[in-house]
C-alpha cells in the first residue's frame, strides 16, 4: 500500500478531505460529550460524512479518531474502548471510500501530555499509548497512518516509531504551528522537517494553525530542507463568534486561492482542518485536481537538530563541536556528574555556545558512574540550557539508546568503529531514533597507518550504514587524529584520509582536532594550525574547545578566506573591543551564590536549586529577600527571554518547576500565603478537556506570589461561580483550545455577573482571541501563560 500513495504523489497532487467535527456539531454533537464515540453510537453519520468528502473529491480522507487514544478516552471513563472506536472508524471510512478508489488514513492526534523532561511521559508511554492505536487502525483496513496537530517533536517521534515498528504502512506527520511560525514548544518548520524525515517519515508538513496564509511561509520552508512529499490542511481561518455561533471566515473559493498557492509551492497533498466543509473541498478539488506536482530540488546536507535549532554544514561553515562535556582529566566535572547534579555540565554546554559551538558533545564515562543513568541526565541538562544539537558519546549501548529517548532531536551518536559487532549493535539504534552517526576509521586491527586503510574501514561503514537506511549525508567519518608527539607522521595521513573520504565517498567528515597537541606545549597554536590544514582538505566539522582563543581566531579566519564571512563582518566584530580594561569588579560577599541561584531558575536547574536556596537561609539571608530580590527577578527575566524568542515553552516550564522548588524552601521560614498578591481561580470550561496552557499558567501564578485555585478542566459555568464567591477571587481565568467549547465562556461570565460577583474575567486558549474576549465581555485575552502573569497582576492593580 505504501507503493500506492507514493506511486500516485508522484503523478499528481492529492486532495485531502476536510473537518468532521465541525459536521458533528450540526447533526447534534453536544458538549462534553466524547466525539470519537460517536464511530460507534452514531456510524451511519461518520459514514454519510466520510461519503460527503469523497463526493466532494478528496483522494484520501481521515478517519475519526483523532482524540482516540487512551489518555484522551480516558477522560470519558472510555479507555477500553480504544481499540473498538479506532477499528470501528476505519471500517466505515473504508466502506465510504474503498469503492472509489480512495485511500483511508488512520488519524492520530495528541495525547494531551507532553514528552519528559518537559512533560510527565516517558518516550516508552508515548510508545505504548501510539502502538496501541496504530494496531487497532491497522486491523480497521487503514492504507496509510496520519499523525497531525503535533506540537512536542518529543511526542511526535514516538508516534512515528509506534507507527514505522508496527505497520508497514506509509506514514504521513503534520505538526501545527502559530503565528510566530513555531510550534507551541518553539519548533521552527525546518526542524520540524528534518526531524520528521529522519524518524522515518514519507510524508511531512503542518495543518491547523491559525490559516492558510500562516502556513505559506512554514511550507515554504521545509520544501527547502526535505525532498519527501508535502502535505498542508490549513484552518479555514480563526474562528469567529457570530451570534452565539462559531462561524470560521475563510469561504470555499478563499481557501481554493492557497490551495493553489501551496500546489505552486510545491505541496504534494493539500486539505482543511478546523471549519472546512465538503464545500470547501470541493472548491479546492475544482482548483487542483489533477495538478502535477511542482519537481523540487533539494541538495542532501548534513544536519542536526535540537528541539528549536537545526545546524547544517556547508563548505566554508565547518561545524564545531564543543568537547569540554568530558570528565576525562577533569575532577570537578567528574564529582557533578557522579554525584548526579549536572551544574557542571550545565555551565560548560552554557560557556560553549556562547564560544560559538554549533554542537556540543556529552560524554560523562568516568569511574563509578552507571551511564544509562548518567547520559541521559546530563543530555536533559545541557539540553535545558543550550538551543545546538547534541552529540551523544558514550559506548554503552543501553545508555545511547536511553539518551537518544529523551533527546527530543536529531543527535550526532559519538560513535561507532569499522568492527562487525559494533556495527550490528550501534546501527539499528541511530537509524530507530533518526540521529546521525560518527564512524571511527578503526575495527578488529586497530588504526591503519595509511590513509588507504582509513577509507577502506570508511567504505565499509559507510555501506553498513545504507543496509539500515541510514543516509551517506548522516554517517560522518573521522579519520582519526593521533598525536603529533608520539606519531609525527600519522598528520599527514589523517590529512590525507580526510581529502580521499570526502573526494571518494562524498560524506562528512569530521576530526578530534585537540588530539593532534596532546602531550606538546602551546596546544592551542598546534591546534589551530591543524586545523585550518584540516579544513583545506574537506573537513566538515571540528570537535575543539571553541572557547580556545587560537581555535577561535582560526576558524574565523577560515571563514573571510572562503567568502562565507561577507564583508570580514563576523571577524571584525569578534575583534572589536579587545582593549576593553578597566579596574576588577569587587563583589560582596555571597554575590556569587546568589547569582548561582539566578542561573538556576534560568537554566530549570530544579535538581540543585533547593539546597542552594536552604545554603543561602542558612547562611542567615533574610528569605523575604531571597525571595523579592534573587528568584522574583529571576523568573521575569525568564518571562523577557519568553517574550522576546529568546526562550520557548520547555525552558519557561522547567523554570517555573525550578522555582516550585525553591520555594517549598522557602515555606518553611516564613508563611508565604501572608504575602499573596491576589486571589485567582482557573478552569478549563465545560467540555474542554485541554488544560496544559492553563497548568502552566497555575504554577507561574503560583510562584509570582498569588493564590491559585485551579478547578481542572470540563468545570461547569456553576462551579465556577460558586469557587469564585467562596474565594472571593479578584481574577477568574477561563481556558479553552476548541472552537465547540469556546462558546461557553460567554456562559460563564455572564453566570458570574448574574451572581453578582465583581471579579474580572480572562480568557485564553488557541482558539480565542483578543476580538472574542471584547465579544463576550470578557476583561482581558492573553495569548500565553507569560503574558497571561503580567495581564492579571494588571487587573488586579485596576
Amino acid at each position: 500500500m505504501k507503493n500506492i500513495l507514493l506511486e500516485r504523489l508522484r503523478e499528481r497532487v492529492l486532495l485531502y478531505d476536510g473537518a468532521v467535527g465541525t459536521l458533528l456539531q450540526a447533526a447534534g454533537l453536544q458538549p462534553g460529550e466524547c466525539p470519537e464515540a460517536w464511530n460507534l453510537s452514531h456510524p451511519d453519520t461518520l459514514k454519510s460524512i466520510y461519503g460527503d468528502y469523497v463526493a466532494a473529491g478528496s483522494d484520501l480522507i481521515l478517519t475519526f479518531t483523532f482524540c482516540a487514544n487512551r489518555l484522551k478516552l480516558r477522560e470519558y471513563g472510555l479507555e477500553d474502548q480504544v481499540a473498538a472506536i479506532n477499528r470501528r472508524s476505519t471500517e466505515l471510512a473504508k466502506e465510504a471510500a474503498a469503492p472509489h478508489g480512495v485511500l483511508v488514513a488512520g488519524d492520530i492526534g495528541p495525547t494531551g501530555q507532553f514528552a519528559a523532561p518537559v512533560g510527565p511521559l516517558s518516550f516508552r508511554e508515548l510508545y505504548e499509548i501510539f502502538r496501541e492505536q496504530v494496531l487497532a487502525l491497522r486491523a480497521g483496513g487503514a492504507d496509510v497512518i496520519n499523525i497531525e496537530t503535533m506540537a512536542d517533536l518529543g511526542e511526535m517521534r514516538a508516534a512515528v516509531l509506534a507507527a514505522k515498528e508496527n505497520t508497514d504502512l506509509p506514514v504521513i506527520c503534520q505538526m501545527t504551528f502559530g503565528a510566530d511560525g513555531r510550534t507551541f514548544l518553539g519548533t521552527d518548520p525546518t526542524t520540524a522537517a528534518v526531524v520528521m524525515e529522519a524518524m522515518g517519515a514519507d510524508v511531512v508538513g503542518a495543518n491547523c494553525s491559525g490559516g492558510p496564509e500562516e502556513l505559506l511561509p512554514v511550507m515554504a520552508a521545509m520544501a527547502k530542507v526535505t525532498a519527501l512529499p508535502l502535505v498542508v490542511k490549513p484552518n479555514a481561518g480563526l474562528p469567529q463568534l457570530v451570534d452565539g455561533k462559531t462561524v470560521f471566515p475563510a469561504t470555499p473559493e478563499l481557501m481554493a486561492d492557497y490551495a493553489a498557492e501551496f500546489v505552486r509551492l510545491g505541496v504534494n497533498i493539500v486539505g482543511g482542518c478546523c471549519g472546512n466543509t465538503p464545500e470547501h473541498i470541493r472548491a479546492m478539488s475544482r482548483r487542483i485536481k489533477g495538478s502535477r506536482p511542482v519537481m523540487r530540488e533539494v541538495i542532501p546536507r548534513p544536519t542536526l537538530a535540537s528541539r528549536t535549532k537545526t545546524v547544517i554544514a556547508a563548505p566554508g561553515r565547518p561545524l564545531i563541536i564543543g568537547e569540554r562535556i568530558n570528565p576525562t582529566g577533569r575532577k570537578e566535572l567528574a564529582t557533578d556528574i557522579r554525584a548526579g547534579q549536572m551544574a557542571v555540565v550545565r555551565r560548560e554546554a552554557r560557556d560553549q555556545v556562547a564560544a560559538g559551538a554549533d554542537v556540543l558533545d556529552v560524554n560523562v564515562g568516568t569511574a563509578r558512574v552507571d551511564e544509562k543513568t548518567a547520559v541521559p541526565a546530563a543530555v536533559i541538562a545541557a539540553a535545558a540550557v543550550a538551543d545546538c544539537p547534541l552529540a551523544i558519546d558514550t559506548a554503552d549501548t543501553a545508555a545511547l539508546e536511553a539518551a537518544l529517548q529523551v533527546y527530543h532531536g536529531k543527535a550526532l551518536v559519538n560513535s561507532v568503529t569499522g568492527e562487525a559487532a559494533k556495527l550490528a549493535a550501534v546501527l539499528p539504534l541511530v537509524k530507530k531514533y533518526g540521529a546521525a552517526v560518527i564512524g571511527l576509521t578503526l575495527d578488529e586491527n586497530g588504526i591503519p597507518p595509511d590513509a588507504a586503510g582509513r577509507l577502506t574501514i570508511a567504505r565499509r561503514i559507510v555501506a553498513k550504514a545504507k543496509e539500515f537506511g541510514i543516509k551517506p549525508e548522516d554517517v560522518y567519518i573521522d579519520c582519526l587524529t593521533l598525536t603529533a608527539g608520539a606519531a609525527q607522521d600519522a598528520a599527514a595521513q589523517t590529512l590525507r584520509a580526510v581529502r580521499r573520504v570526502k573526494d571518494e565517498l562524498k560524506v562528512p567528515t569530521v576530526l578530534g582536532v585537540s588530539n593532534i597537541s596532546y602531550g606538546l606545549p602551546d596546544r592551542g597554536g598546534l591546534n589551530a594550525v591543524f586545523l585550518t590544514a584540516a579544513l583545506a582538505n574537506g573537513l566538515d566539522a571540528a570537535i575543539v574547545d571553541p572557547g580556545e582563543p587560537r581555535v577561535r581566531a582560526a576558524l574565523a579566519a577560515w571563514a573571510v578566506l572562503q567568502n562565507t564571512d561577507r564583508g570580514a563582518r563576523e571577524y571584525i566584530a569578534g575583534h572589536a573591543g579587545k582593549a576593553n580594561s578597566g579596574a576588577p569588579v569587587v563583589k560582596p560577599a555571597g554575590a556569587d551564590k546568589r547569582e548561582r541561584l539566578v542561573q538556576a531558575v534560568l537554566d530549570g536547574d530544579k535538581e540543585n536549586i533547593g539546597g542552594w536556596v536552604e545554603e543561602l537561609l542558612q547562611a542567615d539571608s533574610d528569605p523575604i529577600a531571597l525571595m523579592d530580590g534573587v528568584l522574583i527577578p529571576a523568573l521575569a527575566r525568564v518571562g523577557e527571554y519568553y517574550e522576546t524568542g529568546r526562550y520557548f515553552l520547555p525552558q519557561l516550564m522547567l523554570s517555573a518547576e525550578a522555582m516550585q522548588r525553591a520555594f517549598g524552601v522557602l515555606e518553611r521560614y516564613f508563611p508565604l500565603d501572608t504575602r499573596r498578591k491576589g486571589k485567582v481561580v482557573l478552569a478549563t470550561v465545560r467540555g474542554d478537556i485541554h488544560d496544559i496552557g492553563k497548568n502552566i499558567l497555575a504554577v507561574l501564578l503560583q510562584n509570582y506570589g498569588y493564590s491559585v485555585t485551579d478547578l481542572g478542566k470540563d468545570v461547569p459555568a456553576e462551579q465556577i461561580v460558586a469557587a469564585a464567591r467562596l474565594e472571593a477571587a479578584d481574577v477568574v481565568g477561563l481556558s479553552a483550545l476548541m472552537t465547540t467549547t469556546m462558546v461557553q465562556m460567554p456562559v460563564v461570565i455572564a453566570a458570574l455577573r448574574q451572581a453578582g460577583l465583581d471579579c474580572r474575567v480572562i480568557i485564553g486558549g488557541a482558539v480565542t482571541t483578543a476580538d472574542y474576549a471584547r465579544s463576550i465581555g470578557a476583561d482581558a485575552y492573553a495569548k500565553d501563560a507569560q503574558s497571561a502573569v503580567q495581564t492579571i497582576a494588571g487587573l488586579i492593580e485596576k
